[in-house]
């Protein structure tokens, strides 16, 4: 594929990755000026077998319908062109530039509460405008968040794993077990994803913030909770409270969506701002023991100007004093006439 150039635009630069249903490139398209970079996904599933083809035909069409649906929005990549050529479909789309958030999430590296709550909010906002068209991405995870170098808003790109729900968030009918095992709801698991089964793999990437370290495999207690470290990491009750209910067992307990996980984190992030204790202002009122600079100048000049007169004036009468009456040894007085 390097070198090669799809559709006469598209030129293959570089290959970017490549999964179990297809590959990755990175392209030029020369027929902008500049040359600008974009994505070529090439559809190229690891399997000889007929039913699996036509899982894989199917999803990434559905990619490239998502795609068009949510085109204009600056938060997911815009579609370029989709087309066939010999006998092969690719799948043209925005180049974003930056670095996905598994490098922000380095295993070790715990970040504080107020960087949680605003990590939170850039992936949810993103989880928003798919769900506001009835739509689960069923693989976010950190290496499907773009960290946009332009304005560092977080982009969430592959919708490879992309399923269109019925009305009213219903329960889906079984479907194909897709997504990465750390990040993955129950009911996902199961082939029954929801909305919520979103909001579940956006709370583990939260605890994964946290704590440093992957959440899952967890276990749960008896009331469906996940067991994890909170109680080892510096964080308030309210937060853990919200990532707690985000990583629920079953996905009736959680948040139905991410517009109602925003305004909880929302609630979360106004009550640690009005508990830092702030600095009392300053007392601009005079104390009789402080002077300003220009006070302290004057009285200076004062005080030079007093020690002047005085001291020259006694200089005089020192000097007068002694022409008219000499000092001697025995002389403790002398008349005026």
């Amino acid at each position: 594929m390097l070198g090669k150039t799809i559709g006469g635009r598209y030129h293959i630069i570089d290959k970017l990755g490549e999964g179990t249903y297809g590959q990755t490139w990175l392209a030029e398209d020369q027929h902008l000026l500049g040359s600008p970079d974009c994505v070529v996904k090439q559809l190229k599933p690891e399997t000889t077998d007929a039913s699996e083809w036509e899982i894989a035909k199917r999803l990434f069409e559905e990619e490239a319908k998502t795609l068009q649906e949510l085109a204009k929005n600056d938060l997911i990549p815009q579609i370029m062109a989709y087309l066939e050529e010999n006998g092969q479909r690719y799948l043209v789309q925005e180049y974003i530039q930056g670095h996905d958030l598994s490098q922000e999430l380095e295993r070790g590296q715990t970040f504080s509460e107020t960087l949680v709550i605003e990590l939170l909010q850039q992936i949810l906002q993103a989880l928003e405008v798919i769900q506001q068209h009835n739509l689960i991405h069923r693989d976010i995870k950190p290496s499907n968040l773009m960290r946009r170098k332009q304005d560092g808003k977080v982009v969430l790109i592959d919708f490879g794993a992309v399923k269109k729900l019925q009305p009213d968030n219903q329960p889906t009918a079984g479907t194909v077990r897709i997504g990465t095992p750390d990040y993955m709801a129950p009911e996902q698991d199961q082939g029954h994803p929801n909305l919520s089964s979103d909001i579940y793999a956006v709370g583990m990437i939260g605890i994964q913030a946290l704590t440093g370290e992957l959440p899952n495999p967890l276990q749960w207690d008896e009331k469906g909770q996940i067991i994890w470290p909170n109680n080892q990491v510096k964080v308030s009750d309210e937060l853990a409270a919200v990532l707690d209910k985000m990583v629920r067992y079953k996905s009736d307990k959680r948040y139905s969506g991410a517009t109602e996980a925003l305004e909880a984190l929302k609630e979360v992030k106004e009550k640690l701002q009005s508990t830092i204790i702030k600095s009392p202002p300053r007392n601009i009122q005079a104390s009789p023991f402080k002077f300003s600079a220009i006070q302290i100048v004057g009285v200076g000049i004062v005080f030079i100007s007093s020690f002047y007169v005085i001291f020259f004036n006694n200089v005089n009468y020192f000097f007068l004093k002694n022409l008219i009456c000499p000092i001697m040894p025995s002389v403790s007085k002398c008349e005026f006439l």
